[in-house]
């Protein structure tokens, strides 16, 4: 079969042709699948992207042939319009170097030209670590693989029958599987169990695996809690990392009920407020709450975080319409009317 880029106007389309089973997820702020129907309708520019961050669309596609268990992935940035919507520009760019360096057959081994061309894909990026690691996670759970070698270790350190402080041989990797594996055995329990004695650096790591994963009740119920101590005891770093583990799991009454809370509430520290638009952002669906977080942002006058975190909620599809609504409520306070007037001075 010979294809051109001119017939080929889609990833998705790209993907299909080449005969590849795919998934497509979303790794910019959390990794959030997106379904083939809804990234078609992206392409399409028929939907803004759900999940933009700084006015980019970070993206994971794994894709295999049917007879190969072994799955490729790609990463790729692509820009948006201002509108939230993929620069199909880009996307045909992205598509003529992948067709210039691999041919219709993206599943071939490329020789050392072909990786000198992928690799000055401008649109590549590397993730993170510990978004590399759940990607591994969540697509060799996706092929029913087995959990990579440093799961075992993972799971047995968290069931605490070796003693808390023995954490050093213990991996990101680890901790995504087992993040991955909650309904597996009795990870859910051992989770639930461990988190009240975690130490800080076996607890940051597996937050950030957690944000991923829509949580249990009792987790939730453990995290809030040990999140309170944490607070009272001034460690912002163990904080901040049990606010992301909620990300997956705002709609849980018992996190909408803790986050709201905390929200209308308490004192937050810039950290707290950018963690909730970044990774909590659903919490400020609702007027309400959404117009108790604005106040928190003016409260020492920080016109620029103010700005950055306004156009940051702006961007995403399910709060814009809240937030524009709530920039022209008669509710707002004089204090919050005077920020947003600077906004729109700059």
């Amino acid at each position: 079969m010979s294809t051109t880029s001119d017939t080929i106007s889609s990833i998705s389309a790209l993907l299909s042709l080449s005969d590849s089973q795919y998934r497509i997820y979303d790794i910019g702020r959390r990794v959030d699948k997106i379904s083939k129907e809804q990234f078609e309708k992206i392409e399409a520019a028929q939907l803004p992207y759900p999940y933009p961050i700084q006015g980019h669309a970070l993206l994971a596609i794994a894709f295999w042939q049917k007879q190969s268990a072994s799955p490729y992935l790609w990463f790729i940035k692509l820009p948006l319009d201002e509108r939230g919507l993929l620069n199909q520009g880009a996307r045909n760019h992205f598509i003529a170097i992948i067709i210039e360096a691999l041919g219709d057959n993206l599943t071939v081994s490329p020789t050392e030209q072909q990786e000198a061309l992928l690799k000055k894909n401008p649109y590549h990026f590397t993730p993170v670590q510990y978004k590399l690691a759940a990607v591994n996670s969540v697509v060799s759970s996706l092929l029913k693989q087995n959990a990579s070698k440093f799961y075992a270790p993972a799971q047995s350190y968290l069931s605490g029958d070796n003693g808390w402080q023995y954490w050093q041989e213990i991996g990101v990797q680890g901790l995504s599987d087992f993040a991955f594996r909650l309904n597996e055995v009795n990870n859910n329990d051992t989770l639930a169990n461990a988190l009240s004695y975690l130490p800080e650096q076996v607890l940051v790591p597996l937050c950030s695996a957690l944000e991923n994963i829509t949580l249990s009740a009792e987790v939730i119920m453990q995290i809030t809690s040990r999140f309170q101590r944490e607070i009272n005891d001034n460690n912002n770093t163990a904080a901040i990392a049990l606010l992301r583990a909620l990300a997956s799991s705002t709609e849980h009454p018992f996190s909408h009920e803790f986050l709201t809370s905390l929200i209308t509430n308490k004192a937050l520290n810039d950290e707290i407020l950018i963690i909730i638009a970044g990774r909590l952002w659903p919490i400020l669906s609702t007027e309400k709450v959404l117009f108790v977080y604005l106040e928190h942002l003016i409260k020492d006058n920080d016109n620029e975080l103010f700005s950055a975190i306004f156009k940051d909620l702006v961007a995403i599809p399910l709060i814009r319409p809240v937030l524009l609504q709530a920039i022209r409520s008669p509710k707002r306070s004089p204090d919050l009317a005077q920020a947003i007037g600077m906004l729109f001075k700059q």
